[in-house]
């Protein structure tokens, strides 16, 4: 039947990979000691690794399942953020989520400028997998961005952030969506508060 065949795509597409709940804590271990000592830009000053657990946690909602992915999802700014090296990461999770991290890892030795370009023009060429992770980082980062202005932000700075990200998020639709929809919604109604002003989010 036509359900089976849509099925048998998805399992081939994102479902590969024997979720292993062992290997799953050692992941999230090994983040949270690498992203020990640091905190996100918001106001609170929260911990790091919550980031990355809510990226995993964006794409588990959305239905991905693929074990990869998951922990890519996890382990995505290690390697840009970190002391940690790509041979570190293949060593102990494998090839293939060690790729599906170059994928979604920023060159640092770039200014800032061409590493948000080359975002953009990147996206619509890395695989499937990454362009999930990607999908899931966005949104974690534009909601967070909404529940607490990062410091010294302006109100420009904000509304520019969501500018370029769909820029980037436009290159890596079509894959799933449910993270298409939550990032259009956010796009088309997302606002957030600055010195007791409400703005638009994505400037109309």
């Amino acid at each position: 039947t036509k359900m089976s065949e849509v099925k048998e795509t998805q399992t081939t597409t994102f479902f590969e990979g024997r979720f292993d709940i062992s290997l799953l804590f050692d992941t999230l271990d090994f983040a949270a000691k690498k992203h020990s000592q640091q905190k996100r830009k918001d106001r609170e000053g929260t911990p790091y690794i919550n980031h990355p657990i809510g990226v995993a946690k964006n794409l588990t909602d959305a239905g991905i399942t693929d074990f990869a992915t998951i922990q890519a999802a996890i382990l995505h700014d290690t390697v840009e953020d970190t002391e940690t090296t790509f041979e570190e990461i293949e060593s102990k999770f494998g090839n293939e989520v060690r790729k599906i991290v170059e994928e979604v890892t920023d060159d640092k030795s770039l200014q800032t400028a061409e590493r948000k370009r080359l975002q953009i023009e990147h996206t619509p060429h890395i695989s499937d997998k990454a362009k999930l992770v990607k999908l899931a980082d966005k949104l974690y980062n534009l909601r967070d961005m909404q529940r607490s202005v990062p410091v010294n932000w302006s109100k420009d700075r904000v509304q520019e952030y969501f500018v370029w990200s769909k820029k980037v998020t436009d290159g890596a639709k079509g894959i799933n969506q449910l993270l298409d929809d939550q990032l259009e919604d956010l796009y088309q109604n997302g606002t957030f508060e600055l010195d007791n002003e409400t703005y638009e989010s994505y400037p109309k």
